[in-house]
C-alpha cells in the first residue's frame, strides 16, 4: 500500500536552526541518535553500583571497555543454518564468554547496531522519496550479512530470528517473529518526521515497518503511542501538554501510571523500582513517558538521567532522545 504513496518531502538534517518546525523535526532525529549513543558504553548494566563503578556518571560521550558485568552474551547463541543467514561474521568468536562488552569495539559517541539500522532507512526514505519497504529489506540484509559494514558484537534476538528463518527460504517480508523490546521502536521515528503532515501515512508506514522485524500486539500498542505522541509534537503542541493529554485519555495500558506523583521521587525509584529498566515495551514505554515528563524542558539531563539508570538505557533513550527533541528543537542539546 505504501509503495504507492508518492511523499516527495524529505528528512532536512542541516545545521541551519531559524525554523522552529524544521528544528523540531531535525532534533526528533538528532535525539534518537544522541540518546543511543550517550548510553552506549553502559548499555545493559543492571548494577547501578557497577556502573558508577566503572564510568562514574555518564555525561558525556564515552568508548565501552570489557569486562562488562552484567554482559549475558556467554550465554547467547546464533547458528546460522546456512551461509545466508550468517550475520555474525568476525563477531561470533566473542559469543559463549563472559564479560564481554555488547559494544566493545564501537568508539565514543557511536551508536549501536539499531540506530545504524536507522541510518540505513533515512537513506532510503531519502533516496525513494518514499517508504518502500522492500527497498528497505533489501538494504537490511544486505548490511547483515557483509562482514565489516559494522563492528557491534551483540546481534539482537529479532535480527537473530529474522536471518534463520530468511536462510531458510522465507520471504523477508514473513521472516519476523512476535517481538516485546523497545529496540524495534527506534525505526519508526524517521518514518514519523518523514510523513509529519500526513498522519494517516505515518502510522500505515510505522506499522508496516515495524512488522518486518517486530510484528505483535504489544509492539503495534506502544509504536501507535509513540506515533501519536510525535505527530502531535512535531506538529507544534508542547510535550508537557501531549503526555498529560495522554495520560488523561488512558487509551492504552501504557498509560496508566501516576506519573505526575512519581515526579517527586528519585528517577531510580521509578525506573529499577516501579518499573523494570529491562528492554520490554510493558515497562520500557511507561519509563520513557515517566523521564519525558519530569524532563520536558530538559534533555540534556533527561538523556543522562536515563543513561545512568542502566538497562536498556540505549534503546530507551533513544525514544527519549526523539521526543525530548521533537519537544525543545536543536538549541535543546548541547554543542557538545
Amino acid at each position: 500500500m505504501m509503495r504507492a504513496v508518492e511523499e516527495t518531502a524529505k528528512v532536512q538534517l542541516d545545521r541551519s536552526r531559524f525554523n522552529p518546525l524544521s528544528s523540531r523535526c531535525r532534533a526528533a532525529i538528532y535525539g534518537l541518535f544522541i540518546g543511543d549513543a550517550l548510553a552506549m558504553p553502559v548499555h545493559w548494566y543492571y548494577n547501578r553500583s557497577a556502573l558508577l563503578q566503572d564510568y562514574g556518571l555518564v555525561t558525556d560521550y564515552l568508548a565501552p571497555r570489557n569486562p562488562h558485568p552484567d554482559s549475558i552474551l556467554w550465554r547467547s547463541s546464533y547458528q546460522p543454518p546456512n551461509e545466508k543467514g550468517e550475520i555474525l561474521h568476525e563477531q561470533a568468536q566473542y559469543w559463549g564468554r563472559r564479560g564481554i562488552h555488547y559494544h566493545q569495539f564501537l568508539k565514543a559517541g557511536e551508536n549501536t547496531l539499531n540506530l545504524k539500522l536507522c541510518a540505513l532507512l533515512i537513506e532510503s526514505l531519502n533516496q525513494k522519496g518514499r517508504y518502500d519497504a522492500d527497498d528497505y529489506l533489501q538494504r537490511y540484509v544486505d548490511f547483515m550479512t557483509t562482514p565489516g559494514r559494522h563492528r557491534d558484537t551483540y546481534i539482537e534476538e529479532c535480527h537473530r530470528n529474522f536471518f534463520s528463518r530468511y536462510a531458510r527460504g522465507v520471504p523477508p517480508r514473513k521472516c519476523a517473529t512476535e517481538e516485546k523490546h523497545i529496540g524495534g521502536l527506534v525505526g519508526i521515528v524517521p518514518i514519523v518526521v518523514f510523513y509529519r503532515n500526513h498522519p494517516e501515512l505515518a502510522r500505515q508506514a510505522a506499522w508496516e515497518h515495524l512488522s518486518l522485524t517486530h510484528p505483535g500486539i504489544k509492539m503495534k500498542t506502544a509504536a501507535s503511542l509513540v506515533t501519536d505522541l510525535l505527530l502531535e509534537v512535531l506538529g507544534g503542541k508542547p510535550l508537557r501538554a501531549a503526555l498529560l493529554e495522554g495520560f488523561a485519555r488512558q487509551e492504552s495500558s501504557y498509560w496508566g501510571h501516576p506519573f505526575e506523583k512519581w515526579r517527586e521521587e528519585p528517577d531510580e525509584t521509578v525506573v529499577g523500582g516501579r518499573l523494570s529498566p529491562a528492554c520490554y515495551v510493558e515497562d520500557a514505554i511507561p519509563a520513557v513517558l515517566y523521564l519525558a515528563l519530569k524532563y520536558h524542558q530538559d534533555a540534556e539531563n533527561g538523556l543522562i538521567a536515563n543513561t545512568n539508570l542502566g538497562g536498556d538505557n540505549a534503546h530507551r533513550g533513544a525514544v527519549l532522545g526523539a521526543l525530548l527533541g521533537a519537544g525543545n528543537g536543536m538549541e535543546a542539546f548541547p554543542d557538545r
